[in-house]
């Protein structure tokens, strides 16, 4: 007789049971801790992606509210360290007067991606104001269009694209 190996419960299906009970205590713990309700959101939805990738590995956690909410600190930790460095980056920046001729730079620029952004569709024109002039988060900006949030980052991609191309083409001189 060989020894029997020792049936594990299978990891995804527990945290698929868990989530209706974890999801608020989730998303309370990081909204207290942040005071955003979209990045509370955000990064609930980073937790449990989070959460079902540890599941998909050879030797998966027991998923635990407790452990859920242990993956949402480091993903707040991880906004935090992000956000710190972007404003590191922009007080460097801001700390350099910028010359005369940068100014005048930065108008042209501006008048540019004016320019371009009108010549949009009107979707992607919508969904790049939204998300980059207005600031919304994605899936803010997929209520807004009535979209799903895979359709609406899959839209900002394409949209990307095609402001990039046209920026490209008219900053180097082509047609207006």
């Amino acid at each position: 007789m060989q020894p029997r190996e020792k049936v594990r419960p299978d990891a995804g299906a527990a945290l698929l049971d868990l989530y209706d009970e974890a999801l608020p205590q989730v998303y309370g713990y990081l909204l207290a801790r942040c005071g955003w309700s979209a990045l509370a959101e955000d990064l609930t939805a980073e937790t449990f992606v989070a959460a079902v990738v540890a599941c998909r590995r050879a030797d998966p956690p027991v998923p635990s509210t407790a452990w859920l909410v242990g993956i949402a600190r480091h993903k707040l930790v991880d906004h935090w360290r992000a956000a710190e460095r972007e404003q590191r980056g922009l007080r460097a920046v801001d700390a350099e007067p910028a010359p005369a001729d940068d100014l005048w730079d930065e108008r042209l620029d501006a008048m540019l991606a004016r320019e371009v952004l009108d010549a949009q569709t009107g979707t992607h024109r919508a969904a790049l104001t939204l998300r980059y002039l207005d600031g919304l988060p994605v899936p803010e900006v997929a209520r807004v269009l009535g979209r799903t949030v895979h359709a609406t980052e899959a839209l900002l991609v394409r949209a990307r694209t095609a402001f990039r191309r046209s920026y490209t083409a008219l900053g180097e001189g082509g047609p207006r």
